[in-house]
Order: C-alpha cells, then structure tokens, then sequence
C-alpha cells in the first residue's frame, strides 16, 4: 500500500500565495470604488455620504483580512504555522507583486494575515515584510501621476488651463476670475522669491477630497529647475465650483496634509507615486504621515514603524518619559530624537477616573473613525511590539512593570507590548503656556478655545479641558491628544450653575447642589484650569465661549441637525474672496473655526 507523502512547504507555497492576493485584489477594488465615489459626492454636495464613505472605507481592511485568514486556515489545517510553508509563500507573493502598482500596500496586507496566523512578538522578517523587499517601484508606471503645463505663459493662463482639465462633470462659478485671482497670488510669491514667471504647472491627476473640500495638489516649476508649492482649495457652492483658497508656503500644505486631519479620498492605483510627489512639496512630513493622509493608514503604521525601527538601530538612545504631566491612565514615553511618543494603558484607574481600560481602547477606536476637524492627533494602535530591555531608563520600566503589567512583559533580553498607542509628539500646552513669552502663550491659548470649537462642531466633547491634554504641533496649532474622557457632546447634559445667597455654600470644596452623571458645568471650568494669573484675563476674553453654558447647548443643537461642519484647514487670509459677496458667502465658515 502507498502511503502519500503530504505535500512540501514549496507546493504549498503558490496557493498560499494566491490566496492572499486575491484577497488584496479585492479589498483594492472595494477600497478604490468607495473612493471614486468622492467625486460625484462633491459634486452633489453630498456631505452626509461622504463622511458615510469614509467610515465604510475605514472598515474593509479588516474584513478583508479576515477573510484571508480563514482561508488561509482551511487551505492549511495542521500545517497553518509552519515556517517553511510562510518562507516560501512570501517568496511566491514577492515575485507575484512585482507587477503591481500597489505592490507596497500589498507587502503590508501579507503582513496583516501573517501576523494573525503567528500572533507574532516583535516581528519575523523571513515571514513578513520588516523591510520592503524592493529598493524601490520594481515595476515603473506607464505614465506620469502628475500632469505638466508647460508655459512660458502668465501664471492666470496655466491655472486656467489647468482648472478646465479637471473631471468635474458640474459648473463653475467663475472659473476665469479664480485662474486671475489664483495667478495674482502666483505672481506675489514669484516676486518675493526673486525669480521670473513659472516654467510650468505640474499637478496631481487625482484631486484630493475631504469634508466639504476638494484640493489640485500640485506645484510651480520655476526658472533654474526650481520648485513651489501649488494646492487649490476647491469648494462646491449654490453657483457651482469655486477656488477659495490657494496654498503656496510649505507649512500651509504641511498644516493641510496635518497628522490631526487624515484619511483624504486620493482614487489612484499608484500610491506610491503620489506619496513621492507629496513629499517634494513637504519633505519635511514623515512617509507615514503621507500614507495616512492618502488615506491607506495601514500602510502608514508600517512605514512608521520602520521609522521608529530604524531610529533604533542607528542611535543608542533610551526610552524615557514623555515630557509632560504623567498621565492617570496611559504611561507616555518616547526617546530623544524621535518625534512620536508610545502610550501604554495602565492596568488600574484612580478613583476620580470613572473609565475602564476597555472603554479607552473604545475611545480610540471611535476617534480612529471619527471626523476629526483637525483638532485629534491621529493614533496608530500596535500589538505586540519588542524593544530591546536595555534600551529603557530603569524607572520607565519599573513603572511599566508596576503600572501596566497585564500589557506589558519584561523578558530576560527585550520588552514586549501587547497593545500601544503611537502618536506624533506634541508639546504640553501647560508646559507651553509657562515657559513661552506672554504673547506666544495668548496665542496658543486663542488656539485651545478655537480647538474646542472646531471639535465640538464635530460633535466631540473633549471631557477633561486641562491644558495638560492638549499639545502645540511646530506650526503653533493647539490639538487634543489625551482620549479617555471623550464623548458625543449630544450626550452630556450642559447646566448653568446654580445660584446661592449663601457664602458657605459657594465656598465649599464640593459642589452644595446635586450632580448627575454626564452633568457638564461650564462656568466651572476655570476653576480646574491651573492658568497662571497672568493669562487668565486673555483665556477670559479670548475663550469665552468654552465658559458659556448656552454657547455649548448652541453646538449641541447643531451637532443635531447631522449637517456636516466646514472647518476649513487652511489661515482666512489664504481665501481668495470676500466671504459676504458670490459663492462664497454661503459656505463660508466662521474665522475662528479656520
């Protein structure tokens, strides 16, 4: 009798294989569908399905990895871990991809399965992707991502031209006096930088959209092979298609392409590409941090990563605590030199924190899928992360030990993390405001109330105002970056304080009236505060409306209506018309919201 031998890990190999990339063929389809949706969303000023598409598009990677995964098992059964099987498959899967314009999206989604077959610790790279196993695109495109305009012409001339290419299937308002008004701009930033009209416009072939906006990401190609930044803000009023606002310094692009307002609807096949065009305008903006923005988080958190990794290798710093005040449920730490920080939750709560860790990763994962307005910095969840043990200052790590010993493990050579979170480092705004010159501090406080008012527009309430959870990025805005008390603002209940004629009652240390649970007191918040003295008349004046019981029932009953907010993320002086005259005025938001 004949007994068969089962088949070897290299027979194996090609099914495996095939079986994930089909799965990342069709996740690309579902994901690039939802967002060529964005187009005709914009054009029928359908804000509601947008924001609808980017909570649905946010969702199919996991159901794609799901999928594979059970596949994966049923094609494998017993032999589902074994190691030889995964070395070959991945080697299969390179050769597979290299055909592809997505090939890097590709290598993170294999990693996605291998990671949930493994439950992997730290990582593997015979079986995954650590390093991307190409220098670089091991397939050009075919053509450019970008189109070019070529002059010499005056700079109104190229943008019109480049305008009246765009796929818009709906009207201008005034499509001529925005190229006019756009090259004036052009002209001023060409006159200050001491060189002559622009060689050409190059722009991205697919327009970015988000919220109530659509962006051309392009740039000016100036005399001696020079380039400037070039992003039309483009908005879709009762008359039709308006530019209202052009951005031509690289800190407002950065600021636009922002680690707090993330997930843009980019419909192109090649990432990569556009990724590299983006980074000629912003080079100083992580690859990331790009990724995010195009809207492939998952590909951002492995290109961060390998940032984190690489910074690793290359100094011998330490991990220490995050500057800051210590957090009652996250340690914070980071190492010098790394601009991100890794929050870990701590096992147990103090008392006056009425949350749960469960319901923190829940808060997490609401503002993974949340409008953010700007104003939330975007946090990647890792699980199972390693770091060398002697990379850890020695109280850092008895305080991980000590604090978060259900998600953390000390082994004898590494430290291994269950769940963290890592989001970009931000200066304390209490630190900030103490150790900044006054007027620096006025403004960045002018910015905490502007925050609370973009984020309450979203219908978020921050839950704990201290200036300790909120942070100053290096462009100066303020943004909140500290989740566990976050909540709908539809779901609190704002009172006016109670009035007394008593002393005694206004003097005690615990309120004399009864308080129920979600019951928000906003005259009381500047008693918890802890402003300096000399700052407070400036918050008083400034903020005024984060302390006004009816200004909060005012956001809670627009945050009602569902309507979708403008927040636009770019300075007033950017816009290029007169917010009460044409189609401007009727989308035009509110200054302090800019």
């Amino acid at each position: 009798m004949t007994t068969l031998r089962p088949p070897s890990p290299s027979r194996l190999a090609a099914p495996v294989a095939e079986v994930i990339l089909e799965a990342f063929r069709d996740y690309r389809a579902r994901h690039l569908a939802v967002t060529a949706n964005a187009q005709g969303r914009f054009e029928r000023r359908d804000w509601a399905g947008l924001r609808a598409d980017a909570r649905d598009r946010l969702g199919l990677y996991r159901v794609a990895i799901d999928h594979a995964e059970t596949r994966v098992r049923v094609l494998l059964g017993e032999r589902c871990r074994e190691r030889l099987v995964w070395m070959s498959a991945k080697a299969v899967y390179s050769a597979r991809i290299m055909a592809r314009e997505d090939w890097d999206l590709a290598e993170t989604f294999f990693n996605g399965v291998t990671r949930r077959i493994f439950d992997t610790v730290g990582v593997d790279p015979l079986i995954e992707y650590v390093a991307s196993d190409f220098d670089g695109p091991p397939l050009e495109g075919t053509r450019p991502v970008y189109a070019r305009i070529n002059g010499p012409a005056p700079a109104a001339s190229l943008v019109e031209l480049a305008l009246a290419s765009l796929p818009f299937e709906v009207g201008w308002d005034d499509r001529a006096g925005d190229a006019a008004r756009v090259g004036a701009r052009i002209d001023d930033k060409v006159r200050s930088l001491g060189r002559g009209d622009p060689v050409a416009i190059e722009h991205l072939e697919p327009v970015f959209y988000q919220g109530k906006g659509a962006y051309v990401v392009g740039r000016l190609v100036l005399p001696a092979g020079k380039v400037s930044p070039l992003v039309l803000a483009l908005r879709n009023g009762p008359r039709g298609i308006f530019v209202d606002a052009v951005l031509l310094e690289e800190d407002d692009v950065s600021i636009l392409f922002s680690f707090t307002r993330t997930y843009f609807h980019v419909d192109t096949p090649r990432p990569y590409d556009v990724m590299r065009f983006l980074r000629s305008l912003i080079p100083k903006k992580r690859i990331a941090e790009i990724y995010i923005a195009l809207g492939e988080p998952k590909q951002g958190k492995t290109e961060l990563y390998r940032a984190i990794v690489d910074h690793i290798e290359e100094s011998s710093d330490t991990f220490g605590f995050a500057p800051g005040t210590p957090g009652l449920v996250m340690v914070v730490f980071t190492m010098p030199g790394m601009d991100v920080v890794m929050k870990v939750i701590r096992d147990d709560f103090p008392p006056q924190k009425t949350t749960s860790p469960e319901k923190v990763r829940e808060r997490y994962q609401w503002v993974y899928s949340h409008d953010r307005a700007g104003r939330l910095v975007d946090a990647q969840a890792f699980e199972h992360l390693a770091f060398p043990r002697d990379r850890f200052e020695p109280d850092l790590l008895e305080e991980l030990q000590r604090e978060c010993g259900r998600s953390v493990e000390v082994r004898e050579d590494r430290v291994v993390i269950a769940l963290s979170y890592v989001e970009r480092q931000l200066t304390p705004l209490n630190l900030f405001v103490r150790e900044r010159p006054q007027e620096d501090a006025e403004r960045a406080l002018g910015e905490w109330g502007h925050a609370i008012r973009d984020l309450a527009s979203c219908n978020i309430f921050p839950g704990d105002l201290l200036l300790k959870n909120f942070g100053v990025t290096r462009h100066g805005r303020v943004a909140l970056y500290d989740y566990d008390e976050l909540e709908a603002l539809t779901d609190i209940s704002v009172r006016d304080l109670p009035e007394t004629d008593d002393i005694e009652d206004a003097m005690r240390a615990e309120p004399w009236f009864s308080v129920a649970k979600g019951d928000v007191f906003p005259e009381e918040f500047p008693r918890f505060l802890g402003l300096p003295r000399r700052l407070r008349p400036a918050v008083m004046e400034r903020s005024a409306h984060v302390f006004d019981p009816a200004w909060w029932r005012e956001a809670q009953a627009r945050a009602r209506t569902g309507k979708v907010p403008e927040v636009t993320p770019y300075r007033p002086e950017l816009r290029l018309r007169v917010r009460d005259t044409g189609a401007a005025k009727a989308e035009a938001p509110d200054p302090a919201t800019s």
